[in-house]
């Protein structure tokens, strides 16, 4: 059944804008999985252009194509996509669930993180079937990693790339992640989550973690828990670059070596002074957080040709 509705949703996919730009030329692309239609962008170059593509898998929240939330301003997906475009290397990279144009009656408590696979697979298929597109690589960041992981594992890609992901199970990285807040609502939060990892739903939640653990968002963190990125990396068949920031304060470097250890065909890039949302930072928290509002910053330096470099390798 699943297969099919993929199989379909390639197909079902439409011109709305085009634009072209510095020798690029960009369509706006969806795919409908189910009863939401999630739309994206493909961006090639128009000259010089290798055949080789890349899918980008955005990281947690609410994030659209340009790797930009409600409360946060990268532009980063689109940097790594006109970077890419000047290689002579096209993209795809698309709006999450109820972000940008990707809007829809789905309700939240029936999400399931591998809900995020079926959609990563439909764009994959999607862009294989673009005109003169030889090989394409599968990029995700930070939860996308794991995503991208998981999609590598159903379909031909010519190469993975883990860009800031995780080597630990999620609940692993979310403790790490709360581990400066006030002791008791820490310990609250560890709970609840250890629930959830079992499979059983929390009823009783502080106010305070109720952005983290509201009732509805619980059956996704439930499956999102089940996932081991080093298990699943190992069983992965095709070359795999592991790319991760020095300054990252939400995934730390102990992961891209969790990664790296677990990998059959693995090449790491340790990209020095790059935070979480790709661009040069201090490892000061402040100062580094002030980056995610800053979308005027380029790409840290290194960044892009670790990507080319592997996407050329072979």
């Amino acid at each position: 059944m699943n297969t099919m509705i993929l199989l379909l949703a390639a197909l079902v996919w439409t011109l709305s804008a085009a634009c072209q730009v510095d020798g690029t030329i960009e369509k706006e692309v969806f795919v409908q999985p189910d009863s939401m239609k999630i739309y994206g962008s493909v961006l090639r170059p128009q000259k010089a252009f290798t055949g080789d593509a890349v899918l980008i898998i955005a990281g947690s929240g609410p994030t659209d194509r340009d790797g930009n939330q409600p409360t946060m301003r990268t532009n980063a997906y689109k940097q790594v996509a006109d970077s890419l475009a000047l290689h002579g290397i096209a993209s795809l990279r698309y709006d999450k669930r109820f972000i940008g144009k990707s809007t829809g009656a789905v309700r939240e408590e029936k999400l399931r993180f591998e809900d995020n696979v079926l959609v990563a697979q439909a764009f994959f298929e999607l862009l294989q079937k673009e005109s003169g597109i030889k090989r394409v690589f599968i990029a995700g960041h930070s939860e996308g990693s794991t995503v991208g992981m998981l999609l590598a594992e159903r379909v031909k890609a010519a190469g993975y790339i883990s860009i800031a992901g995780p080597g630990f199970a999620a609940d692993s990285l979310l403790r790490k992640q709360l581990s400066a807040v006030p002791e008791a609502l820490k310990t609250e939060a560890y709970q609840a989550m250890d629930s959830l990892k079992a499979g059983h739903t929390v009823h009783k939640i502080n106010p305070a973690l109720m952005g983290l653990l509201r009732p509805s968002i619980q059956p996704y963190m439930t499956s999102w828990f089940k996932q081991e990125p080093q298990q699943i990396v190992a069983r992965l068949k095709m070359p795999v670059l592991v790319v991760q920031g020095t300054t990252d304060i939400q995934v730390g470097v102990e992961n891209s070596t969790a990664l790296s250890m677990a990998c059959k065909n693995c090449t790491v890039a340790i990209i020095e002074g790059m935070n979480h949302v790709l661009k040069t930072a201090p490892a000061d928290r402040g100062s580094n957080i002030a980056t995610y509002s800053k979308p005027e910053l380029p790409l840290a330096p290194g960044l892009v040709g670790a990507l080319v470099k592997f996407i050329r390798k072979k």
